[in-house]
């Protein structure tokens, strides 16, 4: 009886932590003909003159695009090399470095737990991280020896505010305070992804207690933050992050290919990162990180900001199944309504009337972007990736676009504004 009991006991926990099945039962993405779904294919063949001219131009290496309207890819083509020194073309189903396309994913895992009411979103975050207990603003900063002195910040450091970009973290390597730029590498912040031996826990504590750029909810300051939502997630849901996103929401969605450490199986598909030399692509270098990563290195950094590899369709998917107001294939992942808090305007003015504003984890279109043209609809949600990828999706007209590159320091690349301005122009309903 004792034996049956603790069976049941551990049946009710994982059923109640598990995603639950939806109502709605919408189909993971299939392909179909543009025309089924309002997209002229001859419109649509315009993305093929752009990728060819780009590649042939030398703006890129090579590239995936994928269109998908109503649920159906309606567009899924590959351009150019994946390796130019190696001499491998690319391919529909290679994977990419995502980098900041994880916040998006980040966020998601967040607001899941906050759905199963584990938490407040302004509850300061040093309620379950004690190192954020009395966060500290920088003052004074001497560049002789890196020295520096601090204020207390007039409140803590929220939930939300992680999400926003607006607690006054920083990010180190590729922050625009070249004093937060020296502070946090003083302090050894692990910054984007690492092959070394380092978890995300030691990051983000070591990040706890170094100095804020301003107040907390004062600016909108590019950041850490969701590094720090990486390790809250392990901390709320009692899971290693990877197990947390695989089980919960990758196989759910069928993302078999997004990954923060590829298995070897997957490792040749990987597209490594390219920069261009005196008029040739080659490999680029180690620098603060090694793109080495994620098929070697000690695999104990989960970066909830920057560290997944992933394909244009598993990203596709997981961005219908937004559109689809949470639910794919049957199985709920987060509430349309939940979804309607995340796309709203979190950042107020904080950003400038710059054509979006900022929600949890994705920018967003709002009148001003729409009308300058090229930007899609009003409430299209968007962002990119250290490495050249981006993504929109546009929920008035039930669009998906993305086009995924793997570069450094290129000089006329174009490619991502054109994509978007012809994803557009091919809508003919």
């Amino acid at each position: 009886m004792k034996h049956l009991f603790t069976c049941l006991s551990l049946f009710l926990v994982f059923s109640a932590a598990a995603q639950t099945p939806s109502i709605k039962k919408s189909p993971p993405l299939s392909e179909a003909k543009p025309e089924s779904v309002g997209i002229s294919a001859q419109r649509l063949a315009r993305i093929d003159s752009m990728c060819l001219r780009a590649v042939a131009n030398g703006e890129v290496p090579g590239m995936v695009a994928l269109v998908a309207r109503h649920g159906k890819i309606v567009y899924h083509k590959a351009f150019g090399m994946a390796d130019n020194p190696a001499g491998r073309v690319l391919k529909r189903d290679d994977i990419f470095r995502i980098a900041s396309q994880t916040k998006a994913i980040t966020a998601t895992a967040v607001m899941m737990l906050w759905e199963e009411g584990k938490f407040g979103l302004d509850d300061p975050i040093s309620k379950f991280i004690p190192e954020f207990k009395n966060p500290q603003v920088l003052k004074t900063f001497q560049y002789s020896d890196t020295s520096y002195t601090t204020e207390p910040a007039k409140s803590e450091i929220t939930i939300r505010q992680l999400l926003t970009h607006t607690s006054g973290l920083g990010y180190g390597v590729i922050d625009g305070d070249e004093r937060i730029k020296l502070v946090y590498q003083k302090a050894g912040v692990t910054d984007l992804f690492t092959t070394d031996t380092i978890s995300i826990e030691e990051s983000v504590k070591k990040l706890a207690r170094l100095p804020l750029h301003h107040q907390p909810g004062e600016k909108f300051t590019y950041s850490e933050g969701l590094d720090v939502m990486g390790y809250f997630v392990e901390i709320v849901s009692g899971m290693p992050f990877d197990r947390f996103l695989k089980t919960r929401l990758f196989d759910p969605l069928g993302m078999k290919d997004t990954w923060f450490y590829l298995p070897d199986d997957k490792a040749s598909r990987l597209v490594p990162v390219q920069q261009e030399e005196q008029g040739k692509w080659v490999h680029y270098p180690v620098t603060f990180y090694d793109p080495a990563y994620p098929v070697s290195g000690a695999r104990r950094f989960f970066s909830g900001g920057a560290g997944l590899s992933s394909t244009v369709v598993d990203y596709a998917n997981f961005l219908q199944m937004y559109l689809n107001g949470g639910e794919l294939n049957g199985v709920r992942i987060l509430s349309r309504t939940t979804i309607q808090s995340m796309m709203g305007n979190q950042t107020k003015d904080l950003m400038g009337d710059l054509g979006g504003y900022y929600g949890l984890a994705f920018g967003v279109v709002n009148q001003v972007g729409q009308d300058q043209g090229g930007n899609s609809s009003t409430g299209t949600f968007e962002w990119g990736g250290y490495f050249n990828t981006s993504y929109f999706a546009d929920p008035k007209e039930g669009v998906i676009g993305l086009l995924f590159k793997q570069t450094q320091k290129t000089r006329t690349d174009g490619t991502g504004s054109r994509f978007r301005v012809l994803v557009g122009q091919a809508i003919d309903d």
